[in-house]
């Protein structure tokens, strides 16, 4: 018997940013595990993934960069996807360049994560592919999927009511995050030495790009923070963060010592040994949640504001706001300052976020596909 084909259309750029791409890897290794074979298709934006891609041991066909500023128009008064502007052209071309990799690739499923396509791109290249798994976080336009995955706190299947076929399966919620196995399996020692809270070592991490300079503002807001005098900072940044220079400089005036690291492959051991972090409200706040990790949360994207207000009202995530904002360094100062030295607080954020998720959602999805 064959091996199970599957193809990943998703993009990464400095405007989308890297987390549907990394959470689409993170299911890819899932098949491979068992068995699967994996194929990304993938436009050359800038700030694309497609050497990180090809590191992790998987094919990928590159799509010709889309043109910059590129804004698409309506077709007979039909609104288009709200974010269609992220493609870079028109869905017919990208789907008429889709299919011509998926002709050769012939593969059983083909998983999406883009919030720039709908029914319209899926209709077209349906000729193509046998299963369609959708991965989308909006719940904002129409798909003709036989899988949909939405992983954010407080979405529920009826969310899709009218938006999927009625013989498509909708998993929502942070028990179904894709998170790479490692944060399951260090799940329960984060958990426990949490019981016994400190804040010694400080997380910030503010995804792959971090366009509007989150993590500068926080470095800064940090200087004016009563922190312990043996505590210690690191930075995680990706390669092609427009600011990583200047976070680089910063780091050096901080005053205590502040490490900048750049594309780690230890992310869930960063994470379980920090006893606070301060991120954005992307996917990686289901990493966090599953390892109980306190955190200050920022809202860097109109597509953030649900996660994070939600991870609030849950108490698992104090909000600091959006970094654009003009109060966001005296937010980020007061929130720090009401946990600095309150053991209480970080416990209870830590057992409320570890309520959101377990990391068993890529065991649960690959299930579902094979």
């Amino acid at each position: 018997m064959s091996a199970m084909r599957v193809v990943f259309r998703a993009d990464a750029s400095l405007q989308i940013g890297s987390g549907h791409v990394m959470r689409c890897l993170t299911l890819a290794e899932a098949l491979r595990g068992r068995g699967a074979e994996c194929h990304f298709i993938c436009r050359e934006h800038p700030g694309h993934l497609l050497e990180v891609i090809r590191q992790r041991g998987f094919a990928v066909s590159a799509l010709p960069a889309g043109v910059s500023g590129y804004q698409p128009s309506a077709e007979q008064g039909e609104p288009l996807p709200a974010h269609s502007a992220w493609l870079g052209c028109d869905w017919q071309t990208d789907a008429r360049q889709t299919s011509e990799v998926l002709s050769t690739v012939q593969p059983d499923w083909l998983v999406l994560d883009h919030y720039a396509l709908d029914l319209r791109w899926e209709s077209a290249v349906k000729p193509h592919y046998r299963h369609l798994l959708v991965i989308d976080d909006l719940a904002d336009r129409v798909h003709v999927c036989d899988l949909l995955l939405d992983q954010n706190l407080g979405r529920e299947v009826h969310d899709y009511a009218g938006l999927v076929p009625e013989h498509c399966s909708v998993l929502a919620g942070p028990k179904y995050a894709l998170l790479r196995p490692e944060f399951a399996a260090l799940r329960e020692y984060s958990l426990q030495r949490r019981q016994q809270p400190q804040l010694r070592n400080i997380l910030i991490t503010m995804g792959g790009v971090d366009q509007p300079n989150a993590t500068g503002q926080v470095l800064e807001a940090l200087k004016n923070c009563p922190l312990p005098d043996d505590c210690r900072i690191s930075v995680i940044m990706g390669l092609q963060a427009p600011w990583l220079k200047q976070v680089k400089e910063l780091a050096v005036t901080m005053p205590w010592p502040t490490e900048v690291l750049v594309n780690i492959n230890d992310m869930a051991q960063r994470m379980v040994d920090c006893d606070l972090a301060i991120g954005a409200a992307g996917s990686t706040s289901w990493e966090r949640c599953c390892l109980g990790v306190p955190t200050l949360m920022a809202v860097l994207a109109d597509n953030q504001v649900e996660i994070g207000e939600a991870l609030s009202r849950r108490g698992a995530a104090a909000l600091i706001g959006n970094p654009v904002d003009n109060g966001f360094r005296t937010e980020c100062i007061a929130r720090l300052s009401e946990i600095l030295f309150d053991e209480d607080k970080l416990k209870e954020l830590s057992r409320a976020s570890a309520a959101v998720a377990d990391g068993a959602g890529g065991r649960i999805i690959t299930e579902y596909m094979f």
